[in-house]
């Protein structure tokens, strides 16, 4: 059995996942921007989820939401199933878009792991060695003088989405939201963005120091919109390790125990809930945060704890 998932109203996540077999499927190009743009501010307005930051690379995807009501799972399986549809359409693609590895969901426990992870995400294009400076990335970025301001309006793509279905309107408008973290650190709004765009500054210059001592060079924006979606990165990917299910930002090793605990006992909670449900018991209470058994099967949750 996979660990379960630990889904709990208003938690706010880092979202990754892969195009399969490293195509670049998503290599930036407006038709393509437009497409995951599009669905994610319907996917977002259906699920309730906040989002935060939206970087898309030519391989993979990268989101920072919060998800105010807990659905989480319906908001990635809507997204997915829907950004792969319009991608096959617009690509000609036969076959799976997606890696067949679960979409990897970190929960940000802390403020600063909220301003680490989404300066991590806009930096990844530079961490690629696709361009110098993140905002060169001429894919779906976001910049830090984004964060609770932008409002994207998105018309609705000429691919895939049929303008006779009523979950497709003409036009949707994407907005990114500042996260709670800027009000947790006791900052105003712009302060938020200066602490993020420091932060950024700090991982695009690793990140072309790295590229540096590898002797490589960046692809750079003009290339990086001509590359072709039909082959795949030829850069070197670190073989792939334990998925962290939480982060908490540089130097907080209290919230990390913390945050481990919490992992630990959710567990060790829902194991001996399935237990007694797979020995046939219906009134057995899963612990707060179970979703899928909830959602598919009706099984009875706990109610969460209201924090102190």
């Amino acid at each position: 059995m996979t660990q379960p998932r630990l889904i709990e109203p208003g938690a706010v996540y880092l979202i990754t996942r892969r195009v399969l077999h490293r195509y670049h499927l998503f290599a930036p190009d407006p038709r393509m921007n437009r497409i995951f743009l599009y669905t994610l501010a319907v996917a977002a307005a259906r699920a309730g989820v906040l989002v935060h930051s939206a970087v898309l690379m030519s391989t993979h995807e990268h989101l920072v939401v919060s998800d105010p009501e807990g659905r989480l799972p319906e908001f990635l399986h809507y997204l997915h199933r829907h950004v792969a549809l319009a991608t096959k359409v617009l690509r000609r693609w036969d076959g799976a878009v997606w890696d067949h590895e679960p979409t990897n969901v970190v929960e940000l426990r802390t403020p600063a792991a909220v301003a680490e992870k989404i300066a991590y995400a806009m930096a990844n294009p530079v961490a690629a060695a696709l361009v110098r400076r993140a905002h060169e990335w001429p894919g779906v970025t976001t910049r830090p003088q984004d964060l609770g301001r932008a409002a994207w309006r998105i018309d609705r793509p000429s691919e895939y989405f049929t303008r006779d279905d009523e979950r497709w309107p003409p036009n949707v408008v994407l907005r990114l939201e500042m996260p709670r973290a800027a009000h947790e650190l006791g900052m105003s709004d712009d302060e938020f963005r200066a602490v993020v765009s420091q932060e950024l500054e700090a991982q695009e210059a690793t990140a072309r120091s790295e590229v540096g001592e590898r002797g490589g060079a960046f692809l750079g924006a003009d290339r990086c919109a001509k590359l072709s979606p039909f082959r795949r990165a030829r850069s070197e990917e670190p073989a792939r390790s334990l998925v962290p299910t939480f982060a908490t930002g540089r130097g907080n090793r209290d919230a990390l125990i913390a945050a481990a605990e919490r992992v630990r006992a959710f567990r060790l909670a829902y194991r001996h809930a399935f237990e007694s449900w797979r020995r046939g018991r219906r009134d057995v209470p899963f612990p707060a945060g179970t979703w899928l058994l909830r959602r598919q099967h009706g099984a009875l949750v706990a109610p969460t704890r209201s924090a102190a």
